[in-house]
Order: structure tokens, then sequence, then C-alpha cells
């Protein structure tokens, strides 16, 4: 089978997103912190000097000496046999990647890769190789999710060339991460994953097992953090520039002190090779995830129930705000702790529990992250006042309610001498209910429809103040701008979801 896991990052580019390996090719795994038997812990296994922090270490033969042992391969066979594909529909694919942030890209490229996707025989058995490593002597392993999802068998092999029956135990994907062990034996050489995330600079090896070849070394630095790669809302990767291939999905990547940073996800690629860009899901967070798969099977994500974008520059100035950052709330859902609590529309949540909110996705992350019915600090800016909201937070319902919605679109920079749009009261207009005005046409090439306004969108609030006439929309727009405001934030309904658009006005 071919491993081109890949995704589009736009329409015209050429460069994409690889997955590295999936439920049918090569990919990796990686090990958690259990009891530690009798094992061999590699701790401190290479200590940067000062020389070696200014000049970079001269080799790194004593790192990989020590590490290595505690690497594996994972193999896996999927039995096709209820899940046979006649092409890249979501439908065909295993119930556990419906829903989850890779369903886009099978939906493009199939199950194997293959832009239109290839048609699979039933019964089909499809074997995937690829590599990881352990953390604890009894025999706890991680791998992406996607490496052994709907895995009929899974064995690993040992840098020895041992080999063992591994299970399942249970898996995350939204992180693209699972939790696997192997049997039988409690002296397995481990290592540890790292507490902090390393700095932009620091040098960084990789080791794993590209295209099964076995045991394959590289190095590089930490080119950056905090990566958001589209495939979700906890998308918070380290990007490295140590050469990682397909197949390497699962492995580990390590500091010169021997500890595991990071677990190698995807490569940003033109051609499925690596160039040198790849993301892996940082220690923290697979220490996070492994610990709740290991006692419980899954993951339980805390929820308050709101939906909200990010602050734009537009948005920012509209508000009154010194800098573009924050949540900003479309809504609070009802019968959801946020809504309980108090949070309106409007407000932003700038800080969690003292934790600053930078956007939308910091917020997804941090309340991801507290478990249900912990309590939780906002820190919130409404009409320019600041207040500190308490919520209790609840479980995700199915664990598939989105937390945060991207929205990444550049506001206009420029005043407009008018909307492009026409309007109506939204009880002259059936099905629209009873509140706003209904939007009943947008100028092709006006600045409304460079907002992305449609027909059919209710505009609810400008400035703050309630709608509900085009006279109410336009005395709205003329206070706002006779205040000075080069934008003005109107809050929008679109189907079911409602979200604010900061609309110049010159």
């Amino acid at each position: 089978m071919s491993d081109n896991n890949t995704v589009h990052r736009k329409p015209l580019s050429a460069r994409r997103l690889t997955l590295l390996g999936s439920v049918a090719m090569i990919g990796a795994a990686v090990a958690v912190t259990g009891s530690l038997g009798h094992g061999r812990f590699v701790e401190q296994a290479f200590a940067a000097t000062p020389a070696m922090q200014t000049q970079g270490p001269a080799g790194f033969a004593d790192l990989v000496a020590k590490v290595k042992p505690a690497v594996i391969s994972v193999r896996v066979k999927i039995d096709e046999d209820s899940n046979a594909s006649t092409g890249p529909n979501v439908e065909n694919l295993p119930p556990s990647m419906q829903g989850t942030p890779f369903e886009k890209f099978f939906r493009q490229f199939g199950p194997d890769g293959i832009p239109g996707g290839n048609r699979m025989q039933r019964h089909e058995i499809i074997t995937g190789v690829g590599s990881g490593f352990f953390i604890s002597a009894d025999g706890y392993a991680v791998t992406n999710n996607h490496v052994v999802d709907h895995a009929k068998s899974v064995q690993v092999t040992t840098d020895d060339g041992s080999i063992y029956t591994a299970k399942v135990i249970g898996t995350d994907p939204k992180t693209d991460l699972a939790l696997i062990k192997v049997e039988g034996k409690s002296d397995f050489t481990y290592v540890n994953l790292e507490s902090q995330v390393p700095r932009v600079g620091d040098w960084v090896v990789a080791v794993g097992n590209p295209y099964g070849l076995g045991g394959t070394v590289t190095a590089g630095i930490i080119s950056a953090e905090g990566r958001d790669i589209g495939a979700g809302p906890y998308d918070n990767y380290i990007q490295i520039d140590a050469p990682i291939n397909k197949g390497n999905s699962g492995g580990p990547t390590f500091d010169t002190n021997g500890n595991v940073i990071g677990v190698n996800t995807a490569i940003y690629s033109p051609s499925g090779g690596s160039v040198g860009i790849g993301f892996d899901v940082p220690a923290p967070t697979v220490k996070m995830i492994v610990a709740q798969l290991k006692e419980h099977g899954k993951v339980t994500r805390g929820y308050i129930g709101v939906q909200v974008q990010p602050v734009t520059a537009g948005i920012a100035e509209s508000l009154g705000l010194k800098q573009a950052k924050g949540a900003l709330v479309d809504e609070a859902q009802p019968d959801t702790p946020a809504a309980q609590a108090g949070i309106r529309p409007g407000d932003v949540i700038t800080a969690v529990n003292g934790t600053a909110i930078k956007d939308s996705r910091t917020l997804a992350q941090e309340i991801s992250g507290m478990a249900p019915g912990s309590s939780a600090k906002l820190d919130i800016l409404r009409k320019g006042e600041t207040q500190t909201i308490n919520v209790t937070l609840a479980k995700m319902p199915n664990d598939t309610q989105k937390v945060a919605r991207a929205d990444d679109s550049d506001q206009a920079q420029k005043g407009i001498p008018h909307l492009g749009l026409s309007v109506a009261p939204a009880g002259d207009v059936g099905g629209a209910g009873d509140k706003g005005v209904v939007v009943t046409a947008v100028e092709p090439d006006g600045p409304a429809a460079e907002h992305g306004f449609q027909s059919g969108d209710v505009i609810l609030a400008v400035g703050g103040k309630d709608v509900s006439t085009a006279a109410d929309l336009r005395h709205a727009l003329a206070e706002a701008k006779s205040d000075g405001k080069h934008d003005v934030l109107m809050r929008v309904k679109t189907s079911d979801n409602t979200h604010f658009v900061a609309m110049p006005i010159g």
C-alpha cells in the first residue's frame, strides 16, 4: 500500500499536509508511564554542555545508543470486510474516524491516501508498519490513532528483533493519539516524556521506522511551537526540521537529554516526502491524553457550551480593545454551563484560571484539558468592563461538541460608503423567526459580500444594539460612525450558527 496520507492546505497550492502513516499504511508508536518493574529508565542520557548549547553537539551517537533500545516498530493488520471502500465517502470510514479532524482527509483522498480513493475488495487484510517507543517497563506504548484504528491485530518489534503481541487500550481521534500495551514482560527499556515544551532553536533527534526500514535517526532543531495545521480545535503542534518521512507516525522526537519532546504526527510536503517541515504532538499533551486512556480507555473533556470566534483587528477596534486577543462569544448554548453562569453573546473571554486566552483555539485547549465537574474562573470583557465569572464544567456531549469555531478571514481595513445589502424585518420573512432583520439581497461585489453575507442571514444586533427594522440598522450604523468608529460589530445568525462580523463603515 502507499502511504500518501495527504491533505491539501489550499486548493491552488501544491503543498500538502501528510499524515505519517494511516490505518492502511506505515505508522509508529510511543510508550507511556506505567509501573516501573525492572525496566531500564533512560534518564539524562546526554547532558548538553554550555559549549554544545552555543555550538551544537559534535554528534548524537551517545544519545542514540541509549534511547534506541526503547524505540519499537509497530505492525497492524486490518480486516476491511465490514468497511469495504467504494470511494472516498465518509460512510465507508471506520466509525471511530467519522466526525474527527481527519474525516476531511478521507473525504478528499480516500482511505488509502489517493485522490478519488482506491476501491478495495471485501475481506482485504491491510498491513501497516510504523515505529514508536516505550516509556514504561511494563509495556505501555502510544501511537497515532490513525495507525491502529480498527486494527484486527497489533504486533511490536523491539530493537533486538523480539516480536510481541500488543492490544489497543484506548484512542483519542481529536489529538490522533492511541495507547497500546505489550503483554508478558516487565523489563522493557523505556524513556521519559518531557514535561516542558522546548524552546525554538533547541536541538532535537527523531528516531523512527520510515518506510518500514527499521530504526532511522535524523537530527535538527525546533522550528516553531503552537502550530495550528487545521486538523481540529486542539491543534498545538511543535514544528521541527529534523527530516521525518511517511511511516514515522507516532515515532519519538528527543531533546539532547534523551527525553521525548513530541510524537511525530504529520509533515507538510509537496511530494509526500520530508522537506524539513514536520509536526509533533507536544509531550505534555501526550502525558495528559495517555493518562486518561490508561485509566478510562477514553478521553473525557471539559465543556462550557460556547460558540466562539477569534478577535480580529476589526473586532478589537469596534470593542475598544487595545490588542486583538481573546475569544469572542458568539453564543452561549442553552442549558449549558456558560448559559447558566451568565455568559452572553459579545463577551470576550480573556483568561481561564489566570491563563491568558490568545484566541478561540487557546480557549478550547484550556477548557478541554480540565475535568468535567471542576470549576473554571473566566475573566471576561463585557461592554468595556472586566468581570470574573465562575463556571462549573460539564462533560463534552459525546466528546464531539465544538468548543471553538475557527475564523481566520482578514476583515477589511478601509472604510466604505455603504454595505451593499438589502434587509427586511425577520417577522415578515417566513421561517426567519421574529428577531433581527433578514438579508434579502447582497451586491456581488459589495463589502457585505466580501465579509461573507448571504441572502437569508439574519442580522440580530449592530454595535451591541438589537435591530428589528432597516431603520434600526441605519440608525445603529450612523451612530457608530458618528462616534468615530471605523468598524461596527454585527451579530449575525447563519442557519443554526451565530457569529460576529466586524463591518468597516469608514
